[in-house]
């Protein structure tokens, strides 16, 4: 039994979109579908993967831009991010217009995801970790047969994510990260919402936001 996974980058943003399936079922996920819905649905199909739901890892617009058409398209459901993210989904409007995005309506999941929370396709089951401080909805989903997670903008290779915009908090962000996800394991790989793979072990010896312990030049 095993899980796959294809990480596409989408929009002039570059964020990680995933397309996550079990390989005995083709039953899949789609996380944080940001934008490009026409090549991520045509990418699902040369996977030939069958989505169950889309799943947000919080409520930016580079990573939910997508959601709606695609969810239209594949006649699925949306689930998460938690619902501390609502006010970041209601003003999607807004969003669109700062970052000169295609306009993107306020809309709301089909269901809030919650600590705990358990999100299954086929036979795997991803599970849902609430990790505010970049966003106060945020969550991280941990599939741990796998030793896989997909962190979205809490953790970076090299960085973690921003605390600079509305109801961001960096202490919050940094106990996050060191207290749910550090015992999660040092072997785990994790797919940011950017840029390239990393896993917990490689960031606890050489982030500099985050290591145990850096050594003093």
């Amino acid at each position: 039994m095993s899980l796959k996974y294809q990480v596409v980058p989408v929009t002039s943003f570059a964020q990680n979109c995933s397309i996550v399936w079990c390989d005995e079922t083709m039953e899949g996920v789609v996380v944080d579908p940001g934008g490009d819905v026409k090549q991520l649905a045509t990418v699902i199909e040369e996977l030939g993967v069958k989505v169950v739901n889309l799943v947000l890892t919080h409520g930016h617009l580079d990573h939910v831009g997508g959601t709606e058409p695609l969810a239209e398209i594949l006649g699925v459901k949306i689930v998460g991010p938690h619902k501390a993210d609502d006010f970041w989904l209601q003003g999607l409007e807004n969003q669109s217009q700062m970052f000169g995005f295609p306009l993107t309506k306020a809309f709301q999941p089909h269901k809030w995801l919650e600590e705990g929370d358990m999100v299954s396709f086929g036979n795997q089951t991803m599970q849902v970790i609430h990790t505010p401080g970049h966003t106060p909805g945020h969550v991280v989903l941990f599939v741990e047969e796998a030793q896989l997670a997909f962190v979205g903008d809490v953790l970076f290779n090299g960085a973690i994510g921003r605390t600079d915009f509305p109801q961001g908090d960096f202490n919050t962000l940094i106990s996050s990260i060191k207290t749910k996800l550090w015992p999660l394991g040092r072997e785990v790989t994790f797919v940011p919402g950017h840029g390239p793979e990393s896993t917990f072990g490689r960031e606890r010896a050489s982030n500099p936001f985050v290591a145990d312990e850096m050594p003093l030049y």
